[in-house]
This record gives structure tokens, C-alpha cells and sequence, in this order.
């Protein structure tokens, strides 16, 4: 037996296998295909103050090694989650973080203030790094000032973990890490998307509907295991690692990288059972290496 827990924050998670906002619902929708509780954490779906139709169709298209979308955060608001999705996650047997997005700095305080309330959420992760909304979103992450005022604003009003997912498309990612871990970030998540976009040929027209959307898949894991460890070396509070993670080995690389936790999104839309894959991996390797605690192996890369 190895000890498979890790401290995010001031939380104890069970392990250090989470899923990535967006790809995999609520939790719920999984159900059917793995014991959900075995992972160590479920981020849900972007949640917005108020109901969101999202972008118009067509949202996500298909690239080598990955994929677009440019859904455009869609949702039926904080307070549907609360009357209606918050009773059946609830008692779903792992930690739930709710994923917090707004098109202004007061969107974000009332949303996290709403969520404050819920006694079986442990935390939310903000999302200041969204490239598939026209406003709010990604231009909050991508300069020092901007990311820290909403992680000001909402640790004044939200008393638990705040988790902050941060863009890639910046010059210096760990000056944002800085910025954000400055101002009350529990914990550090990262890459979001990067911003791309794809074009049919034939058509001379843009694949997506907004031209531009978010690459994610394992085209994106070079440029986010280098982020993830310059971020890593920067703060003190722990990284959450994501970005094309489609297997155990990618997974342990991020650990390695500086990663307390990490997160798997686009690899749950081609086998919704990866995270409990990944999961087992991570414990073949620690059994196989003869390691006791996957805790020994954050950071752990031999330079």
C-alpha cells in the first residue's frame, strides 16, 4: 500500500487525481462508467452569476494531437446549481470544487458569495483565464493587476479554498502566480486552453462560429509542463498541473514538474474512464519505484 493523499491548501484530498471544468459535467454523467469517488477531486462545470446560452454552434472542432471549442461557458447560473445540481453532488463521495467565471469583477464576488453557503463544497476554482468568452474571462488573467484585484475581491467575501486557474497566453505566467498567490490564492491551477483557431479550406471559412477558441489534448503538454514548473518554482502554495494529461505517465511528468495535483479534461471525452486509469497508474509506478507516498515525488525532477 502506498499513501496516495496530498495537502491542497488547507484540504486533504485523496489523491492527487482530478478532473478539468468542462469535461466532466457534474460529476453525475460518469457515474455510469466508474466509481467517481475513487478520484481524488471533481472540478464542475463553469458556473456564471447568471444563465449563459454560450457561444453559437459550431463550438468545438477537431486538430491534430487535440481539439478546439469555443462553447462560451454555458450554464444556467449559480443559483440553478444551488437549487438543482448541488442536491445530487453533493454526497457523490470526492470534493467538489464549482469553477467560477464572471464578465466583471462583481459577477465573480456574488457568484463565490452564493457558493460561500453550500457546506459540501470545499472550494471553488476561479476562472480568470477563459479565451472562449467575448468579455471577463481570460482578459482578467492576463495581466498582474487584473488577476489580483478579483483574487482581492473574492477572498474578501469566500472563507474557503480558492483555487485560481490561470491563462497561458501571457508573456510571464509565474508574475500572474505571484500576482494571484499575493493576493490569497489557496492553491494554482494551470494551463487553461491556449488560443488557437482552424480554418476549412474549402469553405475559406473559420471552422468555429468565434474564429478563435481553446486548445486543449496533448498537443498543448510541452508548453504546459514548462509553465507548470516555472510556476511551481515561483509560489509557495500548491500547483495544480493540466494540459493534454492523457495517461498515467503524463500525469507523474506534471508531479514530477512541481505539481501537487492534477487535472484531466480532454482525455475524459475519449475514455470516460481514464482518471481511475490514471489513478491505478500512479500507484503501479510508486509500488514499481518503490516510493511510499506520492508526496515524495512533487517536484522531484533531477536538473
Amino acid at each position: 500500500m502506498v499513501d496516495l493523499s496530498v495537502a491542497l491548501g488547507k484540504m486533504q484530498l485523496k489523491n492527487p487525481v482530478m478532473t478539468a471544468s468542462g469535461t466532466f459535467g457534474y460529476g453525475t454523467e460518469y457515474a455510469d462508467f466508474m466509481d467517481v469517488s475513487r478520484i481524488g477531486g471533481i472540478i464542475v462545470k463553469g458556473t456564471t452569476l447568471r444563465d449563459r446560452q454560450g457561444n453559437p454552434y459550431p463550438r468545438m472542432a477537431e486538430t491534430p494531437s487535440g481539439m478546439l471549442n469555443a462553447v462560451g461557458l454555458q450554464n444556467k447560473g449559480v443559483e440553478y446549481f444551488i437549487e438543482h445540481i448541488y442536491p445530487t453532488v453533493k454526497n457523490i463521495g470526492t470534493d467538489i470544487f464549482v469553477n467560477v467565471s464572471g464578465s466583471t469583477v462583481e459577477d465573480y464576488i456574488e457568484t463565490a458569495e452564493r457558493l460561500n453557503e453550500l457546506d459540501k463544497i470545499p472550494g471553488i476554482e476561479l476562472n480568470i483565464s477563459c479565451p472562449n468568452v467575448k468579455e471577463g474571462g481570460m482578459a482578467f488573467g492576463t495581466s498582474c493587476p487584473s488577476a489580483a484585484q478579483v483574487v482581492k475581491e473574492v477572498r474578501r467575501v469566500y472563507k474557503k479554498e480558492i483555487m485560481v486557474k490561470l491563462s497561458p497566453n501571457v508573456t510571464n505566467i509565474a508574475d500572474i502566480a505571484l500576482a494571484v498567490e499575493a493576493q490569497g490564492a489557496d492553491s494554482i491551477s494551470l494551463i487553461n486552453t491556449l488560443l488557437g483557431m482552424a480554418i476549412d479550406a474549402e469553405k475559406r471559412r473559420p471552422v468555429l462560429s468565434t474564429v478563435t477558441g481553446g486548445l486543449s489534448g496533448p498537443a498543448v503538454k510541452p508548453v504546459a509542463l514548462r509553465m507548470v514548473w516555472q510556476v511551481a518554482n515561483a509560489v509557495k502554495v500548491p500547483v495544480v498541473g493540466m494540459g493534454g494529461i492523457m495517461n498515467a505517465s503524463d500525469a507523474i511528468e506534471f508531479i514530477l514538474a512541481g505539481a501537487s495535483a492534477i487535472q484531466i479534461g480532454t482525455a475524459n471525452f475519449i475514455d470516460p474512464q481514464v482518471c481511475v486509469k490514471v489513478l491505478e497508474g500512479i500507484e503501479e509506478y510508486l509500488i514499481r519505484h518503490k516510493i511510499n507516498s506520492v508526496k515524495e515525488i512533487i517536484g522531484a525532477l533531477e536538473i
